[in-house]
């Protein structure tokens, strides 16, 4: 059995140009067509969820079988694990800041403030992704941005995620400058904090870095528990008050960091598979 659909790339393109594969389209058509409602269906089901006729259904799903991504029974269709393929180059390349980003995009359009990702160099927090909202500081933050891991909320929750050792070996080689009169400059003060949010889950830092700046922030742990990154949401004073950011911006920080664990957890399995 033929259709007569065309297959020309420049043939019924919607006006998408002379380089357009329809039929690329139509066979990734096919392949969407399959998810967790409809985990194996029938040509008809096929042709009616895609729009195409049966004879393009039959010959997209036949040419898929043959190449592995479709098994058959000879009346139903299903996918097989073969498809994890088509996404692991993306996921397997994926980088903190690629997964973050989109969650931070989320995230900001959530609370209408502004979020970051940031991990621990040295002494200092480094910026590796952000959505500004509005400008809150006196200096611009861009990627690559470091700041005092010690008056940031982010470097506060990257902090607590250190050893015994390693916050020993910080603190001594890191002096407490007071940057606000906000500023924890006592190392057994700055070892309280971290305790305390180590135990709570997140940081919360009010006009440590500079005056009218508040931040919170949530750890980013891989899949053994270790704190690898922190996210947090910046406002300024004025508009938020201190409860106010635990009772409206924790929760959905805390979403955000559960998001970006999932997905660098998927990008790892996916390597493994590979």
């Amino acid at each position: 059995m033929t259709s007569t659909e065309p297959d020309n790339p420049s043939d019924d393109d919607g006006g998408r140009g002379a380089h357009y594969v329809q039929s690329l389209e139509r066979g990734l058509a096919v392949i969407r067509a399959f998810d967790a409602e409809h985990p194996d269906l029938t040509l008809s089901d096929v042709a009616r969820l895609t729009g195409l006729t049966r004879a393009a259904a039959r010959r997209f799903l036949l040419t898929l079988n043959d190449l592995g991504y479709v098994r058959t029974d000879g009346k139903r269709f299903s996918l097989t694990a073969k498809v994890l393929e088509l996404g692991y180059s993306y996921l397997s390349s994926m980088t903190l800041p690629e997964v973050a980003q989109p969650h931070l995009e989320r995230l900001s359009a959530e609370v209408h403030e502004s979020s970051s990702v940031s991990v621990l160099d040295g002494p200092d927090v480094v910026y590796v992704a952000r959505v500004a909202v509005s400008r809150i500081m006196t200096v611009s933050i861009n990627i690559g941005t470091r700041f005092p891991a010690y008056a940031t909320s982010m470097g506060h929750v990257l902090l607590a995620g250190l050893t015994p050792t390693e916050l020993d070996d910080y603190l001594a080689a890191t002096p407490l400058a007071g940057l606000t009169s906000n500023t924890v400059t006592e190392p057994a003060q700055l070892r309280a904090e971290l305790e305390k949010v180590r135990v709570q889950g997140y940081s919360l830092v009010d006009q440590e870095l500079e005056a009218g700046l508040r931040s919170v922030a949530a750890p980013v742990r891989d899949s053994a528990g270790a704190v690898i990154a922190a996210i947090n949401i910046s406002t300024h004073a004025s508009r938020r008050g201190v409860e106010e950011i635990r009772g409206d911006l924790v929760p959905h920080l805390r979403a955000a960091a559960r998001g970006i664990e999932q997905d660098l957890a998927a990008a790892r399995r996916v390597t493994r598979l590979g």
